[in-house]
């Protein structure tokens, strides 16, 4: 699985020459773990956890200029933290996943320099598998590779705003926010976890053409 990422990244760079932009993104994951139970209880004892997160790829316009698509390779943290005064828990997850997405631009600034700041609406979807995971509970470690609540496939919707800073000469600087909400498509045990997650992040763009 891991090579098919890695020959997928290979893919993406070489095709990209015929893109419009390639980006790099990177920003912080604020990741809620949403647990239920096989009685379909929830645990009160789960705090949000932090998070740091990667995406590399590339953005076409469309038909329409406002409207572009994207696709990338994306390495998320979904990390969480728990416990009450007897025990403490603490996961750190790392998945690593494709990215589509579509962005629509709904509005334009010229600044005096005639640079332009693009204000930009956008969703997506990554699907992503278990690349790293540990829990420690308690100062003991355990591994989370073989657990069905954390590996297997997991699909990730997103909604965000983007204000992004272009440079003619050069491509862009941006900034997002996204509302990521991840489901285990593949979990067939009566006991369910989600993530949800708030990310923040930062881009580079450079132009190809």
């Amino acid at each position: 699985m891991i090579k098919n990422y890695f020959l997928f990244l290979f893919l993406l760079v070489t095709s990209s020459i015929f893109s419009q932009e390639i980006y790099f993104t990177t920003g912080k994951n604020y990741t809620k773990y949403l647990y239920k139970d096989a009685n379909l209880q929830s645990n009160p004892n789960l705090q949000s956890g932090s998070g740091n997160f990667y995406e590399i790829g590339f953005t076409q316009p469309l038909a329409k200029k406002n409207i572009f698509y994207s696709l990338g390779l994306s390495l998320n943290d979904y990390n969480a933290l728990g416990g009450n005064t007897a025990n403490s828990y603490r996961w750190d997850t790392q998945y690593l996943g494709v990215h589509g997405g579509l962005l629509y631009k709904f509005f334009s600034y010229k600044t005096a320099t005639k640079n332009t700041i693009d204000f930009l609406a956008k969703t997506g979807l990554n699907v992503s598998k278990l690349i790293y995971g540990k829990q420690e509970m308690n100062g003991i470690y355990y591994d989370l590779m073989h657990q069905k609540e954390f590996s297997g496939i997991i699909l990730e919707s997103s909604l965000g705003l983007m204000f992004k800073y272009n440079i003619p000469s050069f491509g862009g600087l941006s900034l997002g926010y996204d509302y990521c909400q991840s489901i285990n498509v593949s979990n067939t045990l009566k006991e369910k976890l989600s993530f949800a997650t708030n990310q923040i992040e930062l881009g580079v763009h450079f132009n190809i053409k």
